[in-house]
């Protein structure tokens, strides 16, 4: 069995429970344990790191250093915290000077950052550690039928010197996982672009035109829902369409975080967690059970 501490992070448990639970649900059913550990914020890749990097990397090493003392990788539920903990953990490891001034600010608490364990995306662990073959072979329920629209997200590919996850400007992982479920992964306009979440502190009607251009892409290539496996490109496509609906026409397309739709395809009820999207899901679940 492999153990990983997992790292929630702060979208998920604030604003959408129900990814954590869809998390928890299905990847112990591959032999994996996830264990609880006192975490804080990740921080944020975009807001602490723009304002002081020093505390930035401190904060992220702070955490690292609770895994380190129990000897535990990190899985992370979130792609941001995921870009956050793989950045500082790497430069850490390779950079003594960085290294010894974060130590300075950590040994005032009674820690220090020593480099010796790794951080991975949930979607990693069940595409390098389960496997496409292990992950079709638990199927019970295909989604035969289903066309689905991926988004991989920025903060699981960039930046590709460093999280090395997937090919950043032709993401495969998801589209095989999508259809390792029976799923069809279908081709769409802009498939590659950011979701929008990262500008909306600048300037909320981009953010929100960004999202709703994915949206229509997706529509027009007659996809029954989008699936991503970032909590933050979820709220910006679910919640977001609410927002859309002032600026363009109202949508109502489903989105799913991937482990919803893995632990559905194995037989789980995720009736509870499914009502808490603001776009209902419940055409695509029929059509599933069809």
């Amino acid at each position: 069995m492999l153990k990983f501490a997992f790292f929630i992070g702060c979208t998920i448990p604030y604003r959408i429970p129900f990814v954590e639970t869809a998390i928890r649900k299905t990847l112990p059913e591959f032999d994996i344990e996830l264990i609880d550990l006192p975490f804080a914020c990740c921080p944020d890749p975009g807001g602490v790191q723009g304002f002081d990097s020093l505390t930035w990397y401190t904060l992220a090493a702070r955490n690292l250093c609770l895994a380190e003392e129990q000897n535990l990788n990190i899985v992370t539920a979130c792609s941001g915290c995921f870009e956050t903990l793989k950045v500082s953990n790497t430069k850490l490891k390779n950079d003594s000077n960085l290294k010894e001034k974060v130590n300075e600010h950590l040994n005032e608490v009674g820690r220090e950052f020593k480099g010796i364990i790794e951080v991975k995306h949930f979607a990693e662990v069940l595409y390098d550690d389960v496997g496409i073959d292990k992950i079709a072979a638990r199927v019970q329920k295909p989604l035969t039928g289903l066309k689905l629209a991926t988004h991989t997200g920025c903060h699981f590919v960039k930046p590709p010197e460093i999280l090395q996850t997937d090919n950043p400007e032709s993401p495969h992982r998801l589209d095989e996982m999508v259809e390792a479920l029976g799923a069809q992964a279908v081709p769409y306009l802009n498939k590659l672009m950011c979701c929008g979440a990262g500008t909306r502190g600048v300037d909320q009607d981009i953010a929100i035109a960004m999202a709703h251009e994915k949206i229509v892409g997706a529509e027009r290539a007659k996809a029954d829902a989008l699936v991503t496996i970032c909590p933050t490109c979820f709220v910006q496509y679910d919640v977001g369409q609410r927002l859309m609906a002032k600026q363009f026409e109202k949508t109502n397309f489903p989105v799913f975080i991937y482990p919803e739709l893995l632990g559905i395809s194995m037989g789980m009820d995720f009736s509870v967690g499914l009502k808490m999207h603001t776009i209902k899901v419940a055409p695509i679940l029929e059509k599933i059970a069809g």
